[in-house]
């Protein structure tokens, strides 16, 4: 509900302190220019004072000086009493005439950089001292008392209020009730910041109360589906993305679009470039196409036969540059978006053609092994988790059968693993000679998730006019143990060579006992991979 009482606030006096300096100078001088008097802080006085925009110091308001290394400046009665003081309140208005507080109408404050600070893994020491206290306080001060006090904390915002400031020497109700929300958000993504680095530094990730700070990068059109309002919000520390990606051409990225692309890029970012080309294609968050190559036309051919049906109208994935003949693949198959560390100009000239096609550039790949909170909304509450940064690489393996892999099915095996950790659970992956040909994802039991793998194999081999399905002298992978020994047995039936899976079952021994006895080899990783 809107104030109902919201009145006009003629501005006569402001107080700006910011570490982001960016945009200042021209929003002063609006100020100057409508005879609004300034008193500031520190570096922001001095460099006010520097661009001849006349500035009143804080101490010359408080009657203190800045003490104790900056930390005290701004938290005194003449600053708070004059952002707090209701204007129309004789009691207030008494108190401020009596204690000389004068009102102070418009605060422009930003906060000192804690979360650039920690991004670049600042010492323990350092992150503290970039904790900004006065800030936040007259930041909320202002924003509690916006009846009467205008809250800047975005350099974004200048322009606008600037404008009104300029022609009518005030900011209107509603811009200052905006404005409040937006500092209180402002203040709350900023101490969740503080909070959340303190639970990873101390290793006390069970911390009573959690919040999860972010910045509105994009409104999004709806959410999953046309009914659903939705945003996307990006982390103050993005490793390269979806949310560091330049979008070089098509049209806006939906939900779906980036819940999609997130999770192909997560996928291909397993893969070093240095040794080896990779290109997924994902269809709903599932992968529906790995391979891997000697370079990406390789790889990208050997994705798409996997599933191409699937494909179509899918996300696609690359860690490596993408060239003007790897273009001019994908182009072939109608494509929502790619992401891609990179493109040559040629390749750009080429994907030109197609004026819908999305394109985002993130000049690098994911962090896999980033430590990060994955974080779920549920009825009443939210799940939060450390993300599943951990893959094969990881693992202490382990071979319990009689016949151990053979160096190419070792190899499959560990691109399989890596595969199925991405794909949602209950999932199976059939790879063969460097490339997925089956994958099952999704499904109530594991034995349903095998039949699909089973029968999408045998569709991609007559999509590619060959008799034997793909499944023939394959490896298969499981995210998590066989409960039985049905799903392998449904595998040595579609020609599976050797499977790897965690293990941990009860019925463990009789999983092996049936490898063994179709002399396939088994390989136990001791670590599950659920994605729900």
């Amino acid at each position: 509900m809107k104030n109902s009482n919201s009145q006009k606030s003629k501005i006569r006096r402001a107080l700006i302190s910011v570490s982001d300096k960016s945009g200042l100078e021209d929003f002063a001088q609006v100020l100057v220019t409508r005879g609004i008097e300034i008193v500031s802080t520190g570096g922001t006085a001095k460099l006010l004072s520097s661009k001849n925009i006349p500035v009143i110091d804080i101490t010359e308001l408080t009657g203190f000086p800045e003490m104790m290394d900056g930390r005290v400046k701004t938290l005194h009665p003449k600053v708070h009493g004059g952002i707090l003081g209701v204007r129309d309140n004789e009691n207030h208005k008494s108190s401020m005439r009596i204690h000389q507080i004068p009102q102070i109408d418009l605060i422009v404050v930003n906060l000192y950089p804690f979360e650039k600070t920690v991004a670049t893994d600042a010492k323990y020491n350092e992150a503290i001292e970039n904790i900004d206290i006065g800030g936040p306080a007259m930041i909320r001060s202002a924003a509690k008392n916006h009846r009467d006090v205008t809250i800047v904390v975005d350099p974004d915002d200048y322009k606008a209020v600037g404008s009104q400031i300029s022609e009518t020497g005030e900011v209107s109700a509603d811009t200052r009730q905006k404005l409040a929300a937006k500092a209180f958000a402002r203040t709350a993504a900023y101490d969740a910041a503080i909070a959340n680095w303190f639970a990873k530094t101390l290793d006390y990730p069970e911390v009573k109360w959690r919040s999860h700070p972010g910045e509105l990068r994009q409104v999004l059109r709806y959410g999953e589906n046309p009914h659903q309002w939705a945003a996307f919000y990006q982390d103050h520390n993005p490793s390269p993305g979806v949310a560091t990606a330049k979008q070089i051409q098509g049209k806006e990225l939906s939900y779906n679009n980036i819940n999609d692309t997130d999770a192909a890029f997560a996928l291909v970012s397993e893969f070093d470039p240095k040794q080896t080309a990779a290109v997924t294609i994902i269809k709903h968050a599932n992968p529906c196409g790995v391979g891997l190559g000697d370079t990406l036309p390789e790889a990208y051919d050997k994705a798409l036969r996997c599933d191409p049906v699937s494909a179509f109208g899918g996300v696609i994935a690359l860690n490596g540059e993408i060239s003007k003949s790897m273009a001019e693949k994908i182009i072939e198959v109608f494509t929502e978006v790619i992401i891609a560390p990179g493109a040559t100009p040629e390749a750009l000239a080429v994907f030109e053609k197609k004026k819908n096609l999305r394109l985002l550039i993130t000049k690098g790949l994911g962090d896999v092994k980033k430590d990060v909170l994955d974080v779920t909304s549920v009825t009443g509450g939210t799940l939060v988790q450390s993300r599943d940064n951990k893959n094969i690489n990881d693992c202490d393996l382990k071979v319990v059968t009689k016949r151990s892999p053979s160096d190419n099915e070792m190899a499959d095996l560990r691109l399989a693993a890596i595969i199925a950790k991405h794909v949602k659970s209950n999932a199976i992956v059939f790879v063969k000679d460097g490339a997925s040909v089956g994958v099952g994802a999704g499904q109530m039991s594991r034995i349903d998730s095998t039949h699909i793998a089973v029968r999408k194999s045998k569709d991609a081999a007559k999509h590619a006019g060959e008799k034997t399905p793909l499944s023939e002298g394959a490896v298969l992978a499981s995210d998590a143990f066989f409960p039985f020994a049905d799903g392998l047995v449904a595998g040595i039936k579609a020609g599976v060579t050797a499977f790897i899976q965690p293990g941990g079952s009860i019925r463990d021994d009789e999983v092996i006992a049936a490898a063994d006895k179709a002399g396939i080899a088994m390989v136990f990783t001791g670590m599950r991979h659920f994605k729900h």
